[in-house]
């Protein structure tokens, strides 16, 4: 199975989605708004991928937390990550023991199809 996890009205989750259902592609969605992960699936995700992949420093979370002024180290974003699920890039696709972050057709074709 398919886990997909992000915000419904994100644009990247949209598009997402809907190669998933173009391409009939079973999932799950765990929208970050109404269901936090844990720093355990944090840590998960960056035993993948690297922190700059998964830290979004362009979201409007990022800029109301005033975090650009704080500059975090990596255990500090990581910190941040856990608390605060919205500072996550979206979408993060997560099957067969590999992750995905953000919405990349070209990448998406290759290792789901």
């Amino acid at each position: 199975m398919i886990n997909i996890y992000g915000i419904k009205n994100c644009d990247s989750v949209k598009k997402a989605l809907s190669f998933f259902k173009t391409h009939n592609l079973e999932y799950t969605l765990q929208d970050f708004k109404t269901d936090n992960v844990g720093c355990e699936k944090v840590s998960y995700w960056l035993s993948h991928v690297d922190m700059k992949t998964l830290f979004n420093s362009r979201s409007t979370t990022y800029r109301t937390l005033n975090l650009k002024e704080i500059n975090p180290d990596d255990s500090e974003k990581k910190e941040w990550l856990c608390r605060e699920n919205l500072l996550l890039k979206r979408p993060i696709i997560e099957f067969e023991n590999k992750v995905l972050v953000g919405y990349n057709e070209k990448e998406y074709k290759k290792e789901l199809l």
